[in-house]
């Protein structure tokens, strides 16, 4: 299991959280999402064999929010 920081940028409510939630977390190899609203931060743990870094982040920019590099 492969723990990645995503610092996101336009998450304002707790509607943004259960969306990021949710979605990332319906991706196939996600095992855990914790998002942290007011550091604009998500954590994701997941297969690192059957998802990479940039699937999730473009799951999180198809959300409508922006993501640091």
């Amino acid at each position: 299991m492969l723990t990645e920081t995503f610092h996101v940028k336009g998450m304002t409510c707790g509607h943004c959280v259960s969306s990021v939630e949710n979605s990332v977390g319906d991706l196939d190899g996600v095992e855990e999402v914790k998002v942290e609203l007011e550091k604009g931060v998500v954590e994701v743990s997941f297969d690192a064999t059957q998802l990479k870094r940039k699937q999730i982040k473009e799951m999180i920019e198809d959300l409508g929010y922006s993501v640091d590099s």
